[in-house]
């Protein structure tokens, strides 16, 4: 078996410790990955918390991976030993079902396998990324374009991606109205990768305090939903809203804001009952949807567009003993915009 060090939560309440993992034995077509950068999503700490229920103790999160291919199995063919990769929310899918063929592994049928806090087809648990080594079934590892760090790719396999699928799904580009409500973590990189696909964008955020970086990421405009005045100013404005927030919203706020046939994506937990708000979807033919993140050939599609336009997610790289520290902070949302773990603070 594999080793490698790891930062374990043994139950809710727990600190984290550092501990040895088994790592299972290279198969055939499996990639060890040295782990040099592991993102702090806020989901690790939901999970971590018991949140969503069913959490698996113990538990190492951690599902955007960037590192360096150490060893391949046999049947490998894409990776070679030195090159720099990624590992995102996924590490096993079906790979027969019709959606895992038409590359949508999010919606496997089978039911896919999440990175960590999850039981694999072989019956054991996975464990994520706060770690120094990772054993990957070569079709769920995607490789980092030379244009990017890695530090700033990490986040990518995750908010990277999660921005991108809606985007991409409801044509963001020139002549359209992109709404971004939020500018954290998804938000900040919903707003760089829309003035990239080169839509008109705006931020809704719920002050003005980062309305410079806003503009600096590419916003055209920035408006406080604390406003009273904001919502009626914006009647009718957009093509795509796009809310990167977790927190519940007034879709009768919101729905009015979209023009004909636009469209309110969430990528956030949590939506109010839409039953009492017929009359403002059927008025302009609203659509209200939800998002996952890629399937991987689009989450392969997102980190070369952003290696080509040289699009990073914005990062404070930290060492494995601040994580409880910054836990706290993504709590609090004072992080701009993400955290990242340098795994080699691992060491020792």
């Amino acid at each position: 078996m594999t080793t490698a060090n790891a930062l374990v939560f043994d139950s809710v309440d727990a600190a984290p410790r550092r501990a040895v993992i088994q790592r299972r034995e290279l198969g055939a077509d499996d990639v060890l990955i040295d782990i040099t950068h592991s993102g702090i999503c806020h989901s690790d700490i939901h999970q971590a918390h018991d949140d969503w229920g069913g959490a698996i103790f113990p538990m190492v999160p951690g599902h955007e991976i960037v590192g360096v291919v150490v060893a391949t199995g046999p049947s490998v063919r894409g990776f070679t030993v030195g090159d720099r990769v990624g590992v995102g929310n996924l590490v096993d899918s079906c790979g027969t079902c019709e959606n895992c063929l038409a590359g949508e592994e999010p919606f496997c049928l089978k039911g896919n396998v999440h990175t960590y806090n999850a039981i694999g087809y072989d019956g054991e648990p996975t464990y994520g990324g706060y770690s120094t080594r990772i054993v990957v079934k070569e079709p769920f590892v995607l490789r980092i374009p030379d244009g990017l760090s890695s530090a700033a790719a990490a986040p990518l396999l995750c908010c990277g991606i999660t921005t991108y699928a809606p985007l991409r799904r409801w044509a963001a580009g020139p002549g359209k109205r992109v709404a971004v409500i939020g500018m954290g973590g998804l938000g900040h990189m919903a707003v760089k990768l829309a003035h990239a696909f080169g839509a008109e964008v705006t931020v809704l955020s719920r002050g003005l305090d980062k309305r410079d970086d806003a503009i600096k990421f590419g916003a055209d405009k920035v408006f406080a939903t604390a406003d009273p005045a904001t919502f009626p100013a914006l009647a009718n404005t957009f093509d795509l809203i796009v809310k990167t927030v977790s927190a519940d919203i007034s879709l009768e706020d919101y729905l009015p804001l979209l023009r004909l046939d636009g469209v309110l994506v969430t990528l956030g937990i949590g939506l109010p009952p839409t039953g009492l708000l017929g009359p403002l979807l059927l008025r302009g033919r609203k659509v209200i949807t939800g998002s996952l993140i890629g399937g991987l050939p689009q989450t392969q599609e997102m980190l070369d567009f952003c290696g080509e336009k040289g699009i990073g997610a914005e990062v404070e790289v930290i060492g494995v003993d601040e994580v409880e520290q910054a836990w706290q902070r993504v709590i609090a949302g004072d992080v701009r915009y993400r955290f990242v773990l340098d795994m080699s603070t691992m060491a020792g």
